[in-house]
């Protein structure tokens, strides 16, 4: 055969397989973001088509109300701005495709994503749709995923529109009340309504709290050559409660010198099980404590993690599905995850595996947090992942791992020790056996960090080398954290995994809390609009009756209740409480346009106190032609002769806050730490708000030469 022949024949065979791929169809699959669809195209193969919808396509308008209250609540659905492009390109694939598998999230948003591109895709083609649902994005879950492709559940589609009408019922309705009496543009939202309730009754319950000084004693011992330290428990058989500084120099003088004799000694063994697996909330409170996550940003990563990430050159997905209530765990990844412990970790390995019961309040949709691969280990993939995501994977696995381990044995050794009619006691605690706290670090860590005392016996006599006394303050109630508030919305069924995170962010984007040293802290906007929520609209902002609502949303889902009934009971006394609410609240709109003695540096005209997005300041009256705005004082300055007062301010960049005179340079006075509404009643100058690690916030008087409220070391 002629070389001609040979090159003819092979471009005959060449056009003859392209056009028969032409001919073949592929499979369309459609997730809800490109990195979860690069991941899963490299598992599915060249048959598959796999592409990302960027969530939500179709949705409520966002420029008006959308809801049919006459037609039964009936929304009014919407292409989502931005997405035509998008949803076309979606149909135009559908129609080449042999099947359409729609594989969005496994939760409400997700059911919901999947039924309108279902009926989008259907009204140009009709090429079969199915479900998939994938609960973590490795190989084999994703190919026996799409054999087991499902139907829409409708249910779970009802629950999520009854939540979204629900939600855009109260941000339309009650938020006209805000613009009427507060200011333009504030809005109002159903779970972060109660959230910023909760948060402001806790910030009332810490101004209220007054702190009480109080003075310990200890005894620092010595053994041989072992030093340690036992702290007053009693004196004259009375207990040591809050006793005052007298009480305590006067223990001090009448013990001191005197012998000391050890009279007790207790030990007692303590069994420490494992903890569940994480659940949303039980992983956004760990980041939050241990790595100062926000729940943001956990959730930002726990996402990458869940999506893929590449590992060498393929693309893996590194944990379960992230938004989850439930602690339950496959039998195939427990049998997994005991095979590991067997090989390396044999000593820590229980006879039998163990489970976790999940809460009655929770959907249980999906498994607990838990690497997808119990043999990616944090040290293997510290090459592959950036440091918060290693941090947070490592949290993760630890926890994953240590739930399926045997229990931790701990030995605490405490000493009763007599001088005089004194007595101190001493306790110290180690592991005896360490099981799951094998893997556990943050449990080693404290374990490491305690200080063994030496082992004495009754009748004993040991040297006295000091007897220290400490000053102390009672500590009031915390400022909620993310790790806080996210445990009180979950204990108080506010809410669900998918929400937290996104509460806490709009009620800071809203400017109705700040975050300041990791607490959250209601503005002032952010009380008025409190303030008007709870005086007027009790079941909107009522704990019982918010999370009476989650359960009747689980009921559409769960027992196919009617939503439109949910909405029928709520929504005629909201709209009672609407039309009150215009006739009776007094408006303050405006309120804070009160003109004050501040002359404006620029035109000479006065200052107006108003009410601005991130709180109250100054501007001069002149404005729209005079400008000038000035933060609004805080407090009198307090440096003698000086008639200026103590205002926010904040240095060049993003350094950090503080408050200076507006006297400023002639009085250089300044002081970091915030001042509140309230004045020293030893010397007159004003209370600060301080914080530290070991005393959370407590105040203070900003005079160095008070004593009021202050520690020895202030």
């Amino acid at each position: 055969m002629s070389e001609k022949i040979k090159i003819e024949k092979k471009t005959k065979e060449a056009i003859k397989t392209k056009n028969t791929k032409k001919k073949q169809k592929y499979k369309l699959v459609i997730v809800e973001s490109p990195a979860k669809a690069k991941t899963i195209e490299k598992y599915l193969g060249s048959s598959f088509l796999v592409r990302a919808s960027m969530g939500h396509v179709i949705d409520l308008p966002k420029s008006k109300f959308g809801v049919d209250i006459e037609n039964n609540f009936e929304p009014e659905y919407i292409t989502v701005r931005g997405s035509g492009k998008i949803l076309k390109e979606l149909q135009s694939l559908a129609k080449k495709s042999e099947i359409v598998y729609l594989a969005s999230d496994n939760d409400r948003e997700g059911e919901a994503i999947a039924y309108h591109l279902r009926n989008a895709i259907s009204s140009k083609t009709n090429v079969p749709i199915t479900r998939v649902v994938f609960n973590e994005i490795t190989p084999d879950v994703i190919r026996s995923s799409i054999k087991d492709s499902r139907d829409i559940d409708e249910s779970k589609v009802n629950a999520q529109k009854a939540r979204r009408v629900l939600d855009r019922i109260i941000g339309y309705k009650i938020s006209p009340v805000l613009w009427d009496k507060v200011k333009n543009g504030l809005s109002a939202g159903r779970v972060q309504s109660v959230a910023l309730r909760i948060i402001c009754e806790r910030e009332k319950e810490v101004n209220d709290f007054i702190p009480v000084e109080y003075w310990s004693l200890d005894a620092k011992l010595k053994k041989n050559k072992s030093e340690f330290f036992a702290h007053l428990i009693s004196y004259d058989n009375e207990k040591i409660e809050l006793a005052s500084k007298e009480k305590i120099k006067y223990i001090q003088e009448t013990i001191n010198g005197k012998s000391a004799e050890v009279i007790d000694v207790k030990v007692n063994q303590k069994t420490i099980k494992p903890k569940a697996p994480f659940t949303t909330s039980t992983l956004q409170q760990a980041a939050a404590s241990r790595l100062g996550f926000t729940s943001k940003k956990t959730m930002q990563i726990a996402q990458q993690l869940y999506e893929g990430v590449l590992v060498g050159s393929s693309r893996i997905g590194l944990i379960t599905y992230m938004r989850t209530d439930s602690v339950r765990i496959s039998e195939v990844a427990i049998s997994n995850v005991r095979n590991f412990i067997s090989t390396n970790f044999p000593e820590c390995l229980p006879e039998k595996p163990i489970h976790y019961e999940t809460s009655g309040k929770a959907q249980d949709a999906h498994e607990a947090i838990r690497p997808t691969y119990i043999e990616y280990t944090p040290e293997y993939l510290k090459e592959n992942l950036s440091r918060d995501q290693l941090r947070l994977y490592s949290l993760i696995w630890e926890r994953f791992v240590a739930s399926q381990m045997t229990n931790a044995k701990t030995q605490t050794n405490s000493y009763d020790i007599k001088i005089e009619n004194a007595i101190f006691r001493a306790s110290s605690s180690f592991v005896v056996e360490k099981g799951f706290q094998t893997v556990h670090k943050e449990q080693s860590e404290k374990n490491e960090k305690q200080k063994l005392i030496p082992k004495l016996e009754v009748g004993e006599i040991v040297t006295v080398l000091d007897f220290p006394i400490d000053q102390h303050f009672t500590q009031g109630p915390s400022r909620y954290t993310d790790a806080s508030i996210v445990k009180a919305l979950e204990e108080k069924g506010i809410g669900r995994p998918s929400t937290y995170a996104p509460t806490i962010s709009v009620l800071l984007d809203r400017y109705y809390i700040t975050r300041e040293n990791k607490q959250l802290v209601p503005t002032q906007l952010g009380k008025i609009i409190n303030e008007i929520l709870v005086n007027n609209f009790s079941d909107v902002v009522n704990v019982d009756f918010t999370a009476k609502m989650e359960t009747m949303l689980d009921e559409v889902e769960t027992r196919h209740e009617s939503w439109q009934e949910v909405l029928n009971d709520f929504y005629p006394h909201l709209i009672e409480e609407i039309d009150k609410a215009m006739n009776d609240v007094q408006s303050i709109k405006g309120s804070f346009d009160e003109p004050t003695e501040i002359i404006c540096e620029n035109c000479g005209k006065r200052m107006v106190k108003k009410l601005g997005r991130f709180g109250v300041f100054l501007a001069c009256e002149g404005f729209p032609e005079c400008k000038t705005t000035k933060p609004v004082p805080l407090a009198k300055c307090p440096k003698d002769g000086c008639d200026g007062d103590i205002v926010a301010r904040r240095g060049k960049g993003r350094s950090k806050p503080f408050y200076g005179c507006t006297n400023f340079p002639t009085c250089d006075f300044i002081t970091y730490f915030k001042p509140i509404d309230s004045i020293c009643p030893q010397c007159n100058w004003f209370l600060v708000e301080k914080y530290d690690k070991k005393n959370g916030s407590y105040k203070a008087c900003i005079n160095p030469e008070c004593n009021y409220l202050h520690s020895e070391t202030d």
